[in-house]
Protein backbone atom coordinates (compact mmCIF):
# COMPACT_ATOMS: atom_id res chain seq x y z
CA UNK A 1 0.00 0.00 0.00
CA UNK A 2 2.79 2.35 0.87
CA UNK A 3 3.78 4.71 -2.08
CA UNK A 4 6.57 6.63 -0.33
CA UNK A 5 8.73 6.95 2.41
CA UNK A 6 10.84 9.91 4.06
CA UNK A 7 13.89 8.95 2.10
CA UNK A 8 14.70 6.02 -0.47
CA UNK A 9 16.43 2.86 1.50
CA UNK A 10 20.41 3.27 1.33
CA UNK A 11 23.32 1.09 1.71
CA UNK A 12 23.31 0.94 5.54
CA UNK A 13 19.31 -0.08 5.23
CA UNK A 14 20.03 -3.77 7.03
CA UNK A 15 16.86 -5.41 4.52
CA UNK A 16 18.16 -4.14 1.08
CA UNK A 17 15.88 -5.55 -1.57
CA UNK A 18 16.01 -5.64 -4.80
CA UNK A 19 13.39 -6.49 -7.79
CA UNK A 20 15.01 -10.35 -8.19
CA UNK A 21 15.60 -12.21 -5.61
CA UNK A 22 14.83 -10.97 -1.52
CA UNK A 23 17.59 -11.44 0.89
CA UNK A 24 17.12 -14.20 3.48
CA UNK A 25 16.12 -11.75 6.43
CA UNK A 26 13.08 -10.37 4.36
CA UNK A 27 11.61 -14.11 3.75
CA UNK A 28 12.54 -14.72 7.26
CA UNK A 29 10.51 -11.97 8.19
CA UNK A 30 7.86 -12.62 6.08
CA UNK A 31 7.36 -16.33 6.82
CA UNK A 32 7.86 -15.97 10.38
CA UNK A 33 5.18 -13.17 10.64
CA UNK A 34 2.23 -13.71 8.20
CA UNK A 35 0.70 -17.15 7.08
CA UNK A 36 -0.26 -17.90 3.61
CA UNK A 37 -4.42 -17.47 3.80
CA UNK A 38 -6.91 -16.72 1.44
CA UNK A 39 -8.39 -13.59 0.99
CA UNK A 40 -11.67 -12.66 1.82
CA UNK A 41 -13.12 -11.11 -1.09
CA UNK A 42 -11.16 -12.98 -3.25
CA UNK A 43 -10.39 -16.31 -2.38
CA UNK A 44 -8.69 -17.50 -5.31
CA UNK A 45 -6.08 -15.43 -3.98
CA UNK A 46 -4.07 -16.37 -1.18
CA UNK A 47 -1.51 -14.27 0.55
CA UNK A 48 0.71 -14.51 3.13
CA UNK A 49 -1.15 -12.17 5.83
CA UNK A 50 -0.49 -11.29 10.11
CA UNK A 51 -2.66 -10.99 11.86
CA UNK A 52 -1.65 -8.12 14.02
CA UNK A 53 0.11 -4.88 12.17
CA UNK A 54 1.93 -3.71 15.35
CA UNK A 55 3.65 -7.38 16.45
CA UNK A 56 4.68 -7.53 13.23
CA UNK A 57 6.24 -4.67 13.11
CA UNK A 58 7.78 -4.99 16.41
CA UNK A 59 9.02 -8.11 15.06
CA UNK A 60 10.27 -6.41 11.58
CA UNK A 61 12.25 -3.94 13.66
CA UNK A 62 13.98 -6.51 16.20
CA UNK A 63 14.85 -8.74 13.64
CA UNK A 64 15.86 -5.87 11.47
CA UNK A 65 18.16 -4.37 14.68
CA UNK A 66 16.71 -0.79 14.33
CA UNK A 67 13.35 0.94 14.34
CA UNK A 68 11.88 3.49 12.08
CA UNK A 69 10.92 0.84 9.86
CA UNK A 70 8.15 1.34 7.54
CA UNK A 71 4.38 -0.27 9.14
CA UNK A 72 3.78 -3.75 7.35
CA UNK A 73 1.37 -2.23 4.51
CA UNK A 74 2.13 -4.94 2.75
CA UNK A 75 1.04 -7.95 5.29
CA UNK A 76 -2.77 -7.48 5.36
CA UNK A 77 -5.55 -7.22 2.24
CA UNK A 78 -6.66 -3.51 2.43
CA UNK A 79 -10.55 -2.64 0.99
CA UNK A 80 -9.32 -0.84 -1.96
CA UNK A 81 -7.01 -3.51 -3.28
CA UNK A 82 -9.51 -6.22 -2.65
CA UNK A 83 -12.20 -4.49 -4.76
CA UNK A 84 -9.90 -3.63 -7.39
CA UNK A 85 -8.40 -7.39 -7.22
CA UNK A 86 -12.00 -8.61 -6.94
CA UNK A 87 -13.19 -5.98 -10.37
CA UNK A 88 -10.02 -7.20 -12.06
CA UNK A 89 -11.47 -11.55 -11.76
CA UNK A 90 -14.98 -10.35 -12.71
CA UNK A 91 -13.92 -8.28 -16.42
CA UNK A 92 -10.81 -10.00 -17.06
CA UNK A 93 -10.90 -7.87 -20.64
CA UNK A 94 -10.20 -4.86 -18.36
CA UNK A 95 -6.49 -6.62 -18.21
CA UNK A 96 -6.58 -9.17 -20.83
CA UNK A 97 -3.37 -8.63 -23.10
CA UNK A 98 -2.37 -4.98 -21.20
CA UNK A 99 0.86 -4.22 -19.93
CA UNK A 100 0.18 -3.22 -16.36
CA UNK A 101 1.72 -1.14 -13.83
CA UNK A 102 0.45 -1.38 -10.21
CA UNK A 103 1.15 1.25 -7.71
CA UNK A 104 1.36 1.23 -3.96
CA UNK A 105 1.46 -1.94 -4.58
CA UNK A 106 1.83 -3.45 -0.88
CA UNK A 107 0.96 -7.10 -1.03
CA UNK A 108 1.06 -7.23 -4.58
CA UNK A 109 -2.65 -8.42 -4.65
CA UNK A 110 -3.87 -6.33 -7.08
CA UNK A 111 -0.82 -6.97 -9.38
CA UNK A 112 -1.50 -10.36 -8.93
CA UNK A 113 -5.18 -10.45 -9.74
CA UNK A 114 -4.38 -8.67 -13.09
CA UNK A 115 -1.74 -11.17 -13.80
CA UNK A 116 -4.73 -13.95 -13.28
CA UNK A 117 -6.75 -12.00 -15.53
CA UNK A 118 -4.72 -12.59 -18.32
CA UNK A 119 -2.27 -9.44 -18.42
CA UNK A 120 0.79 -9.59 -20.61
CA UNK A 121 2.70 -8.14 -18.19
CA UNK A 122 2.65 -6.78 -15.01
CA UNK A 123 5.10 -4.56 -13.02
CA UNK A 124 4.20 -3.44 -9.32
CA UNK A 125 6.12 -0.78 -7.34
CA UNK A 126 6.37 -0.15 -3.56
CA UNK A 127 9.15 2.09 -1.72
CA UNK A 128 9.16 -0.70 0.75
CA UNK A 129 11.85 -2.88 0.22
CA UNK A 130 9.54 -5.86 2.16
CA UNK A 131 6.53 -4.78 0.27
CA UNK A 132 8.93 -5.72 -2.87
CA UNK A 133 10.05 -9.03 -1.42
CA UNK A 134 6.17 -10.32 0.02
CA UNK A 135 5.80 -9.82 -3.68
CA UNK A 136 7.19 -11.74 -5.27
CA UNK A 137 6.72 -14.44 -2.73
CA UNK A 138 2.88 -13.90 -3.26
CA UNK A 139 3.18 -14.04 -6.76
CA UNK A 140 4.65 -17.26 -6.30
CA UNK A 141 2.42 -18.75 -4.76
CA UNK A 142 -0.62 -17.68 -6.80
CA UNK A 143 1.28 -19.45 -9.26
CA UNK A 144 1.89 -15.80 -11.75
CA UNK A 145 4.77 -13.63 -12.82
CA UNK A 146 4.60 -9.81 -11.08
CA UNK A 147 7.60 -7.91 -11.72
CA UNK A 148 8.62 -5.67 -8.45
CA UNK A 149 10.46 -3.01 -7.99
CA UNK A 150 11.11 -0.79 -5.07
CA UNK A 151 10.81 2.81 -6.20
CA UNK A 152 8.82 5.83 -6.10
CA UNK A 153 7.46 6.59 -9.50
CA UNK A 154 4.93 8.97 -8.39
CA UNK A 155 6.58 12.22 -9.74
CA UNK A 156 8.04 11.07 -13.72
CA UNK A 157 6.44 12.21 -16.54
CA UNK A 158 3.91 8.96 -16.74
CA UNK A 159 3.77 5.10 -15.95
CA UNK A 160 7.35 4.13 -15.13
CA UNK A 161 7.86 0.62 -17.65
CA UNK A 162 7.10 1.79 -21.47
CA UNK A 163 4.37 0.80 -22.77
CA UNK A 164 1.97 0.68 -19.95
CA UNK A 165 -1.59 0.49 -20.77
CA UNK A 166 -3.68 -0.36 -17.86
CA UNK A 167 -2.26 1.58 -14.21
CA UNK A 168 -3.89 0.61 -10.75
CA UNK A 169 -3.76 2.15 -7.56
CA UNK A 170 -5.57 0.47 -4.66
CA UNK A 171 -5.58 2.36 -1.31
CA UNK A 172 -3.44 5.62 -2.29
CA UNK A 173 -6.01 8.12 -0.78
CA UNK A 174 -5.07 8.47 3.21
CA UNK A 175 -2.63 11.01 3.08
CA UNK A 176 -3.19 15.01 1.94
CA UNK A 177 -0.18 15.29 -0.09
CA UNK A 178 0.29 11.46 -1.39
CA UNK A 179 -3.63 11.70 -2.30
CA UNK A 180 -2.11 14.42 -4.50
CA UNK A 181 0.81 12.96 -6.08
CA UNK A 182 -0.95 9.71 -6.54
CA UNK A 183 -4.02 11.83 -8.33
CA UNK A 184 -1.42 13.80 -10.37
CA UNK A 185 0.11 10.49 -11.18
CA UNK A 186 -2.99 8.73 -12.53
CA UNK A 187 -3.97 11.79 -14.74
CA UNK A 188 -1.05 11.79 -16.55
CA UNK A 189 -1.97 8.00 -17.13
CA UNK A 190 -4.94 8.71 -18.51
CA UNK A 191 -4.11 11.63 -20.12
CA UNK A 192 -1.30 9.31 -21.98
CA UNK A 193 -4.01 6.78 -23.17
CA UNK A 194 -3.86 3.97 -20.32
CA UNK A 195 -6.87 2.90 -18.67
CA UNK A 196 -7.02 3.72 -15.25
CA UNK A 197 -8.69 2.19 -12.18
CA UNK A 198 -8.60 2.99 -7.96
CA UNK A 199 -9.90 1.26 -5.49
CA UNK A 200 -10.86 2.88 -2.60
CA UNK A 201 -12.93 2.56 0.79
CA UNK A 202 -13.75 6.45 1.19
CA UNK A 203 -10.68 7.53 2.74
CA UNK A 204 -10.98 11.57 3.28
CA UNK A 205 -8.56 12.62 0.22
CA UNK A 206 -10.62 10.60 -2.49
CA UNK A 207 -10.76 12.81 -5.19
CA UNK A 208 -14.10 11.75 -6.05
CA UNK A 209 -15.15 14.80 -8.52
CA UNK A 210 -12.45 13.88 -10.71
CA UNK A 211 -13.62 10.26 -10.81
CA UNK A 212 -16.76 8.07 -11.69
CA UNK A 213 -17.68 5.18 -9.85
CA UNK A 214 -17.41 1.55 -11.76
CA UNK A 215 -18.39 -1.14 -8.65
CA UNK A 216 -18.89 -1.25 -5.07
CA UNK A 217 -18.29 -4.24 -2.97
CA UNK A 218 -18.44 -4.68 0.92
CA UNK A 219 -15.26 -6.02 1.40
CA UNK A 220 -15.64 -8.39 4.77
CA UNK A 221 -12.32 -9.22 7.35
CA UNK A 222 -10.96 -5.88 7.85
CA UNK A 223 -11.34 -5.54 11.83
CA UNK A 224 -7.36 -6.06 12.32
CA UNK A 225 -6.40 -2.78 10.79
CA UNK A 226 -9.96 -0.51 10.27
CA UNK A 227 -12.34 0.65 12.74
CA UNK A 228 -15.12 -1.91 11.19
CA UNK A 229 -14.84 -5.57 9.84
CA UNK A 230 -16.51 -4.46 6.61
CA UNK A 231 -16.52 -1.74 4.51
CA UNK A 232 -18.18 -0.43 1.32
CA UNK A 233 -15.68 0.31 -1.15
CA UNK A 234 -15.65 1.56 -5.00
CA UNK A 235 -13.57 0.96 -8.04
CA UNK A 236 -13.20 4.22 -9.61
CA UNK A 237 -12.54 5.25 -13.24
CA UNK A 238 -11.17 8.92 -13.98
CA UNK A 239 -14.10 10.88 -15.92
CA UNK A 240 -13.39 10.70 -19.22
CA UNK A 241 -11.60 13.31 -20.84
CA UNK A 242 -13.20 16.35 -23.11
CA UNK A 243 -12.75 15.52 -26.74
Amino acid sequence: MQAFRASPPGPEDPIMIGSAQPEPLALEIIRAGTRLRPVPLVPQIRLYQAGDPVSLWQRTELAAGRTGLDPPFWAFAWAGGQALARYLLDHPEVARGRRVTDMASGSGLVAIAAALAGAAGVTAYDTDPLAVAAIGVNAAANGVTVGAVCADVLDGDGPPSPGTDLVLAGDAFYERDLAARVTRFLERGHAGGAVVLAGDCGRAYLPRDRLTPLATYDVPGLRAVEDTDIKRTTVWAPLARPR
